[in-house]
């Protein structure tokens, strides 16, 4: 498979002054990437979401302390939540859409190393498309040293899981490059994600062979249209469920696995979790009842002496 990254071309600069005589004229020097402009629909898109992202903080909500004293948690509270987390999805595919009802499922995590790649769309500014590299190589650096799995940035040609950073527009007209990028992509997914509505933030579909529970590909999608706090949140959450942490659940906290919106960063509690999910003592394909005593044990070492 061969994808690459949406480029622009490069363009000259318009005009250089003459220097003085007899000095050599400069050979000319190419001008910076032109950013085609957003639309309105887009740009009134960002204004709306400028808007969450205040009204969140405004409230005390997205929080990037990562949890405190003011949030403990117990190793019971570890364990169940892992399992709600962990070992429950989401969404249930009717065929034709995604439907928000929580299902008892079974382990999947990535046994193979984990390449994230970053498309850009178009009308994604330089600026961003640097902050956004430099936020999600430091992200995978963290989640490779937490799961103690291969996770690093690759180039999106390289990449098993990659993360699109489009803005309205782009995303709407994105159907074909997915088949690109993901070949064998069902219908409801394209449609998901090219018709998402403005009440989803970002989501993330990981993908696996056949009926194993492995995962082998991953697309995460990220609103260009985001403020700096809500598009990091955003890189946080998804990329962190797209290892096989795949529900929320409103018991979890300290957590952004927890639709309230009260931590936008990944706290201690949802280390603890990525720590146990890929604990060799556990396997892809377990259901909960054999995960629990082994997750015992694994929350007894991690809280040591903490109830």
């Amino acid at each position: 498979m061969r994808f690459g990254p949406l480029l622009l071309p490069l363009a000259l600069a318009g005009c250089v002054t003459a220097p003085p005589a007899m000095s050599p004229a400069p050979p000319p020097r190419p001008a910076l990437p032109a950013t085609p402009s957003q639309s309105d629909e887009s740009r009134a898109l960002a204004t709306y979401f400028r808007g969450v992202q205040d009204n969140l903080m405004a409230r005390g909500l997205m929080r990037t302390d990562g949890g405190g004293r003011d949030v403990p948690f117990s190793k019971r509270q570890l364990i169940e939540n892992f399992i709600k987390i962990a070992l429950y999805d989401e969404y249930i595919n009717d065929g034709a859409t995604m439907i928000p009802r929580a299902t008892e499922s079974r382990l999947r995590r990535w046994e193979t190393p984990v390449r994230m790649g970053l498309i850009f769309g178009d009308t994604i500014p330089q600026a961003q498309r640097r902050e956004d590299r430099a936020t999600v190589s430091r992200y995978a650096r963290r989640l490779s040293l937490v799961t103690d799995h291969p996770i690093r940035l690759a180039t999106p040609e390289n990449a098993n899981f990659q993360i699109l950073v489009l803005n309205e527009d782009e995303r709407r007209a994105f159907a074909s490059d997915l088949t690109q990028l993901v070949p064998g992509i069902d219908r409801m997914a394209v449609r998901t994600i090219t018709n998402m509505p403005r009440s989803t933030f970002c989501l993330v579909f990981a993908f696996s062979k056949g009926d194993s529970p492995s995962y082998s590909q991953a697309v995460a999608v990220i609103r260009g249209e985001h403020p700096d706090r809500l598009r990091e949140s955003c890189l946080h959450e998804e990329l962190a469920q797209g290892l096989g942490l795949a529900n929320d659940s409103p018991a979890a906290r300290p957590s952004i696995f927890n639709d309230d919106e009260e931590f936008a960063l990944l706290t201690r509690h949802d280390e603890l979790l990525l720590r146990m999910l890929y604990d060799p003592r556990l396997e892809p394909g377990m259901r909960a009842d054999e995960a629990r005593p082994i997750l015992r044990q694994i929350a007894g070492e991690l809280l040591g002496g903490e109830s």
